[in-house]
Parts: structure tokens; C-alpha cells; sequence
């Protein structure tokens, strides 16, 4: 509002016309200096409430008419407003030139500094104070966005507007819900499984949490949620490395795959319970994504997905040479379709096919002695229905006649036991045909996970639930001293296909002030 909007203006106006010579705007601003010097040189006493409000009664009341009067409020509403708004401003620039002596880094270190936060931290630091509030529009403070939240609560116009900030700067984006009480809102904190030379972060979601929001809650991200990337010429996704997309119910093949297109410097593709097809999502990894490093990807369909063809296996393979850690779970893969991946990767070193439906284990079979087997540090066959003993025994074999050298996690786990040779329906708790001992008394440097029922229980419950969804494998174990760990379980949450078939198919004082802005939406989670 205009400085003279104070000055009342009617038959009650005390104001004298400003002299000719003088210009009537400065005119205009002493007189409002003078009047508000008056208002605030007014005793803080207890009865100032009362004498504003008789006089304001008494001014009133010398007004001849109601349309007066009521002009006369109206206009005390919009001046005492005005007045508030005018002393939080000058509140918040005094803060902000004490914030900019008191504060001891300056700018660039400031950024450097909230480059660290977590991208709520950082909405909540641009909110105290102007001075951080300007370090924190910096793209650099963008560059690692973790949208994550435990209930659906960002939508694609926070998402469009990070990204934004980001730019070009970029580097990882973290979206979605992930479920859990272990994991705070706004921080995903992945399982970190060293492997030699190399990290590998392994997803620490629960299946049977994730399932449970399903139904309950619906996801406020679009399909559309992505398309950011491919914003001013693909600049934003152009050097993007990591991107983990969680429980994005609306998310489609298409969509996806459009996004990664926009990303050829990816390097890390984490995808947990989305809709997409495995098939048209290794495509697109495969034809766009030629640096990846590691593919994570767990199917919300267990036991379902049977889109994988060998043809896709081949292109994965020589279009990413680079892939040093694969895990598809969840899906229904044939072994000679993993042992085109497995054996294809020349780099590959950390394997996870956990509840993978169709999996036998005859993909291992003199795996261990070539290119591709012969580089892999940790194995994961955790629930897999179809894994045979008599195929573990032949890898336990081999891993004692010198196979599988660099091997130091195997965890050959499944919570109904394993399935017989001739007939799966026969399972098997307590082996006697696999040389257990033996591995761990030949290769002590290897963490060998063995879990098992301690009796029966998948043939009583098979016809209880034909369509019934496996259970995602608990995460790497705390392990033993010898290494070996036989647990005991009576769970039973498979899935009810009978064959393993071979089709394609973040010391000074400081002031904090309130402000809204929209400049923390992302506060709301």
C-alpha cells in the first residue's frame, strides 16, 4: 500500500495542503513520519488499548453518517495491517544485516555447507533468515535432491520446482514413498555392503510394508512427475548419476522410460514398486543409459513379470559393459536368460535375484570358472521357489574344487526349503547332500546364509492362496562366527506357479524469523 494511503482523507482530515514549492510526496512521507512518531511515542500503558479503542468510538461518533463510519473502520483495519506488515520487514532486515556480520563463513562456503543438508534441512535453513535464504537458491544446494517421504505428500509441482532450482547441477534424485519405520521422512538410508573394492547400497524396504500402503493411501505423483528432466533441452537429467524412484503408483512404462532418456550420464537406477515392465525398462536402460553402474530394480507384480526375452538380455549386456552390481527381484527369470547377464557382465560383482520366480540354479553350473562368474563377491539367491538342492550342492562343489575365488557372501536362504530334484514339491530343510561344512572349513572368508524352516510347512498351505504374492527376503544378515546361519521360519507367502519353464517371453547468535514464502513447499512434509 502507497505511503499516503495513511493520511485519512474526508471532513474529518486534519491534513493542510502541502505548499506550492514543495513536492507533495515528501510532503506526504513527514507527515507520516511525524503522525506514526506520535502514535508510537504513546505510554505502554495498560489502559493504551482502552484509550485507542474510546477514541476511535469518539471519532465515530462525530461523523454524521454510517457510510462514514464504516469508511473510518475499514481504513483503521487496512492501517494497523499495513503498519504490521511494514514492522515485521524491518524486523527481518535488521536480522538479516545481524546475521550477515555474525555469521562467519561467507557466501560460497555457506553454499558449500547446505550442499551437504538434505533437501528438507535445506528448505528449512532458506526459511530463517534472507541471508541464508539467498545461499540456499544457489543450483549447487540442489544438486542432490532426496524427495523421499514415508506418506505420499509431494506432488510434481515440488518436484518440477526443484529440479528447477537444480538445473544443470543435478547429480541424484531420490522420489517417491518408502515405507518403514526404520526410515525418517525426507532420508533414505540404504544398507551399505562393502565389497572389495566397491560399494554397493542394497535397498532396505520391507515387501510386506511396502504392500500394506497399497490400497490404503493414493500417490499424489503423476506420471508426469519426471518430465522435468527433459526440461530446457534435457539440461537437468543430462548429468544426472543416481535416480531411486519408490512406490509411484501412476508411474507406466512409457513415462519411465522417457525419463531415462534424458539421463545418459546415469550411473545408479534404483526402481522399487512401480508398475513398469521389465522388459521395456531394461530397453530403455540399455538404449540410453550406457555408463550404468548398478540396477536395482524389485517388481511390484511378484512372480508375474515374464516380459524378459533372451534378446533383451544380449542388448543389456553389450550396451552397458560397465554394470559391476545387477538384482531383479521378484520377477519370474529363467536361468538361461541370467546366465546371459551373469556370464555377459564382464565387471559384474554383486548379484541378487531374491524371490525370483522360475530360477533353478542350473545358470551356476561352470559359472564360477569364466569370465563374468569368476569376478562375483556376493551372490543372492534369498526365496528363490525353484532353487534346487542338488544345483546349490553343485555350486558348493565347485566353489571347493577353486570355482567362484573372490566369492565372500552367499546366501542360498529360502523360507520353505529347497526344492528336490525330480519333484519341487518336495522340499528340502536340512541337506545332506550339500557340503556346508566342507566350504566353510576350505574358504573361511566366505559369509555363507543359509535359513531355513526347521519343518514343513509350504505344502499344507500351497492351495490356500493360488494367487498369493512372495514376501520380499529380509536384508543381509547379522552373521555368525563360523560364518553359517540356519534360522527357522514357518512363513509361507509363495507364489503358485507349479513350473520352471524356458519361455522368452546438513556459533554464533542469530535472529530467526517467520516467513512465508513459497520458497519452502517442501516444509509441509
Amino acid at each position: 500500500m502507497a505511503a499516503d494511503s495513511f493520511i485519512l482523507q474526508g471532513p474529518w482530515s486534519m491534513a493542510k495542503r502541502p505548499c506550492p514549492s514543495q513536492n507533495p510526496r515528501t510532503h506526504t512521507l513527514n507527515q507520516v513520519e511525524n503522525l506514526l512518531d506520535a502514535f508510537l511515542g504513546l505510554s505502554e500503558s495498560p489502559s493504551l488499548s482502552l484509550d485507542l479503542s474510546l477514541s476511535l468510538e469518539m471519532l465515530l461518533e462525530s461523523l454524521p453518517s454510517d457510510s462514514d463510519q464504516t469508511d473510518v473502520i475499514d481504513r483503521a483495519i487496512k492501517i494497523g495491517s499495513v503498519l504490521l506488515d511494514a514492522a515485521k520487514y524491518s524486523s527481518r532486515k535488521r536480522a538479516s544485516r545481524h546475521n550477515s556480520l555474525a555469521w562467519p563463513l561467507p557466501p560460497d562456503l555457506t553454499i558449500k555447507v547446505f550442499s551437504m543438508l538434505d533437501t528438507q534441512s535445506l528448505c528449512y535453513a532458506s526459511a530463517t533468515c534472507s541471508l541464508f535464504n539467498k545461499c540456499a537458491k544457489d543450483p549447487l544446494c540442489y544438486a542432490n535432491l532426496d524427495l523421499t517421504t514415508l506418506l505420499p505428500k509431494i506432488n510434481n509441482s515440488v518436484v518440477s520446482t526443484m529440479v528447477q532450482r537444480a538445473g544443470k547441477e543435478l547429480r541424484s534424485l531420490k522420489l517417491g514413498v518408502i515405507p518403514g519405520a526404520t526410515t525418517s521422512a525426507g532420508s533414505c538410508q540404504p544398507l551399505v555392503y562393502n565389497i572389495r573394492n566397491a560399494i554397493v547400497e542394497v535397498s532396505n524396504f520391507s515387501w510386506n510394508d511396502k504392500r500394506s500402503r497399497q490400497g490404503r493411501e493414493s500417490s499424489i505423483l503423476t506420471r508426469s512427475c519426471l518430465s522435468p528432466l527433459s526440461r530446457d533441452g534435457g539440461a537437468p537429467g543430462a548429468l544426472l548419476r543416481k535416480l531411486n524412484l519408490y512406490n509411484i503408483e501412476r508411474m507406466d512404462s512409457a513415462s519411465l522410460s522417457g525419463a531415462l532418456s534424458a539421463c545418459p550420464s546415469l550411473l545408479d537406477l534404483e526402481i522399487v514398486g512401480l508398475h513398469v515392465e521389465l522388459r521395456q525398462t531394461l530397453m530403455s536402460v540399455s538404449a540410453n543409459c550406457h555408463m550404468i553402474e548398478r540396477l536395482f530394480f524389485e517388481s511390484s507384480k511378484t512372480g508375474r513379470d515374464d516380459s524378459l526375452k533372451t534378446q533383451t538380455c544380449v542388448e543389456l549386456v553389450d550396451n552397458c559393459p560397465h554394470l559391476t552390481s545387477l538384482s531383479l527381484r521378484g520377477f519370474k527369470l529363467h536361468d538361461y536368460k541370467v546366465r546371459v547377464l551373469v556370464k555377459g557382465f564382464r565387471r559384474l560383482k554383486y548379484v541378487d535375484f531374491s524371490t525370483s520366480y522360475s530360477i533353478t540354479g542350473s545358470f551356476l553350473r561352470n559359472l564360477g570358472s569364466c569370465n563374468g562368474g569368476n569376478l562375483l563377491e556376493v551372490l543372492i539367491l534369498r526365496d528363490c521357489m525353484h532353487l534346487k538342492e542338488m544345483e546349490v550342492a553343485r555350486l558348493l562343489t565347485a566353489i571347493l574344487a577353486g570355482d567362484f575365488k573372490l566369492l565372500v557372501h552367499l546366501d542360498i536362504s529360502n523360507r520353505e526349503g529347497l526344492a528336490s530334484e525330480g519333484d519341487w514339491y518336495h522340499r528340502c530343510y536340512n541337506s545332506s547332500v550339500m557340503p556346508v561344512k566342507q566350504v566353510l572349513e576350505a574358504r573361511p572368508d566366505i559369509c555363507l546364509v543359509a535359513e531355513y524352516p526347521s519343518e514343513g510347512s509350504y505344502i499344507e498351505s500351497f492351495d490356500t492362496d493360488m494367487n498369493s504374492e512372495m514376501s520380499l527376503p529380509s536384508q543381509l544378515s547379522s552373521h555368525s562366527s563360523d560364518g553359517l546361519i540356519f534360522l527357522s521360519t514357518s512363513e509361507s507367502s509363495y507364489n503358485s506357479d507349479h513350473g520352471s519353464g524356458n519361455e522368452d517371453g546438513q556459533d554464533a547468535s542469530y535472529v530467526v524469523y517467520e516467513e512465508s514464502s513459497d520458497e519452502i513447499d517442501f516444509l509441509s512434509l
